[in-house]
């Protein structure tokens, strides 16, 4: 498994027009084959940062999907990127069994 996580940040003014254009990218991410979990998300305290995470089954299923990138557009409007992957060897649930 594989999990891609960070933020970018943008002027605080484009944020919510930037995260319009990223409804595609997350549905796109979500159809994706071997996507687990994809989110694109405004940061509660900071109006210029925005979430990244996705979840992948592996590293090639990662690969596949950003292979398209971000538009030209979305990439002009970046002030700064720290996104990382990492690569989980074990997974431990924090929540309860399905009681059904």
């Amino acid at each position: 498994m594989v999990i891609v996580a960070g933020h970018i940040t943008v002027d605080p003014g484009q944020r919510e027009s930037y995260l319009a254009g990223c409804t595609s990218v997350v549905e796109q991410a979500r159809r994706a084959a071997g996507c687990l979990d994809f989110a694109i998300t405004a940061d509660l305290l900071d109006p210029a940062r925005i979430n990244i995470y996705g979840c992948w089954e592996s590293q090639a299923a990662v690969e596949i999907f950003r292979s398209s990138g971000p538009s030209d557009d979305q990439s002009v409007a970046m002030l700064s990127t720290s996104v990382a992957e990492y690569e989980i060897a074990n997974v431990r649930s924090l929540t309860a069994a399905d009681p059904s």
